[in-house]
């Protein structure tokens, strides 16, 4: 384990970071919202603990090996929360505690958009800018932006992009080059926010409102700048905007880059794992939609419309809302919560298990029923006319099962602190799916719950992000022998 090399990445990153706050001060100063203090005392804060951390190590010159990528990557994340919340203790208005700046904080990078703060509509302007740009810059991956900056300081950065990367499948590069890709990516994911900005200005939104959602519904992170969150604008274009924007950024961003590669669209429809997103997406909106009618919740046009936003901001993880869908009649409220276990594609901004493992879950269950009538046939899983190895599938299983456990221990570990089944249920779900809204008590928000319960979901949510094994890989005894 390279420690030295792992402190010098740690440090610069810090000292980078330290950076997101100079843009609220900018809001602040603009807004004369009396805040710019707060972000300017992160700054330093942040800068400097960056500046000790690299200082002693900043000679060192090594290879990242691959156990280095993952301590650096759940380092990064667990420092940089830290690092964020330090605006949100600082100010007067909220006035977060420790626990709850963290958990803000981390729910921001890890897109989540469980929030503890409520009359949002009454905040200084800066704080609300920067806990948009907290799940703008979660959104891909503050590693994948790391990738591309530190190869021109003389850091490597391929382990850390396999650690972050979401998907089964992490090793295939969009090009030859480590640091090529990661810019591809963020030229994508920056295109596709500066386009949902102006298509949010366009439609009625005010520019402060068409930034700050721009980058929670391309993060498919769920923050709003107002405690109604897409219901305050009550328009039917800008929630058609916002669900074209999230269902694109649910899909594979490797997709998106061969599109603008080639100029094609074509290769959406030959891909499995879109076609089955897509299957989900209009399969769950038509029942809904069908189940509201039926049911006299909203009359048919209201029906089709909070239908087909909510599925869409639900089972991408996103996490907006227009309607409180908790109370929605008959299983709905069960069935909404479920598809986001599912969540984006890989290689999305969205949570979840991720669609392609769903898929292959599905496919691997339907060959095993096949074995049954046919016992010495030889049956292959294929996505499209691509055989899956069975390291891949086991890897699935793996995944699938390790994901199960956690979320069973930690339903039991709220449960403990007084939480009823309801909450406790959705709340875990909600946290390691990084989708935000839950049920019973944190259907609209989670800052009544207790400090050990919100500990928990912290947790959670990094868990959530990393995508289990990536931390949990650090509590193995075999990764720290030498």
């Amino acid at each position: 384990m390279h420690f030295t090399v792992i402190l010098r990445i740690l440090g610069i990153l810090l000292m980078i970071f330290s950076l997101t706050q100079i843009p609220p001060m900018l809001v602040s100063l603009y807004y004369n919202d009396g805040t710019v203090h707060a972000f300017a005392i992160a700054f330093a804060i942040t800068l400097m603990m960056g500046f000790i951390i690299w200082l002693p190590v900043f000679n060192v010159r090594q290879d990242l090996r691959t156990r280095d990528g993952f301590l650096i990557t759940v380092l990064f994340w667990s420092v940089l929360a830290a690092a964020g919340s330090l605006p949100l203790q600082l100010s007067q208005s909220p006035s977060l505690s420790f626990t709850d700046a963290i958990f803000e904080s981390l729910s921001g990078l890890t897109t989540t958009g469980a929030t503890v703060m409520t009359g949002l509509d009454t905040l200084p302007k800066s704080l609300l800018y920067y806990r948009q740009q907290l799940q703008w810059f979660g959104g891909m991956g503050i590693i994948v932006l790391a990738v591309a900056i530190l190869p021109m300081l003389g850091i490597g950065g391929m382990q850390l992009y396999r650690a972050e990367t979401p998907g089964p499948v992490k090793d295939s590069k969009l090009t030859p080059r480590i640091t090529e890709t990661a810019k591809a990516l963020w030229y994508i994911y920056l295109s596709l926010t500066v386009a949902c900005a102006l298509g949010y200005w366009a439609a009625g939104m005010s520019l402060f409102d068409a930034i700050g959602h721009s980058f929670s519904t391309v993060a498919i992170g769920g923050f709003s700048t107002h405690d109604a969150s897409m219901a305050y604008f009550d328009s039917p274009l800008i929630e058609a905007i916002c669900i074209f924007f999230m269902a694109v950024s649910g899909i594979n961003f490797g997709l998106h880059f061969f599109a603008w590669r080639q100029r094609t669209l074509l290769h959406y429809l030959k891909d499995p794992e879109f076609k089955f997103y897509l299957v989900l997406l209009l399969g769950i909106t038509a029942f809904t939609f069908i189940s509201l009618v039926l049911t006299a919740a909203f009359d048919p046009l209201d029906s089709l419309r909070k239908a087909s936003f909510m599925v869409v901001s639900i089972a991408t993880t996103t996490g907006f809302t227009t309607s409180d869908f908790s109370h929605w009649p008959s299983m709905l409220p069960f069935l909404l919560f479920v598809a986001a276990f599912a969540g984006g594609c890989a290689g999305s901004t969205g949570g979840g298990m991720k669609v392609i493992r769903i898929l292959l879950i599905l496919k691997q269950g339907h060959r095993e029923i096949l074995r049954l009538i046919h016992p010495n046939a030889i049956i292959p899983v294929k996505l499209g006319k691509r055989p899956i190895g069975d390291n891949v599938l086991e890897a699935v299983w793996g995944f699938f099962s390790v994901y199960l456990i956690v979320f069973v221990i930690m339903l039991i570990g709220l449960l403990g602190t007084g939480l009823d089944q309801v909450t406790a249920w959705s709340a875990v779900g909600a946290t390691l799916n990084n989708l935000g809204p839950g049920l019973g008590g944190v259907a609209l928000h989670y800052g009544d719950l207790n400090d050990s319960a919100k500990w928990i979901l912290c947790l959670a949510m990094l868990l959530g992000r990393l995508e289990v094994f990536t931390l949990l890989v650090l509590l193995s005894p075999a990764f720290w022998r030498r």
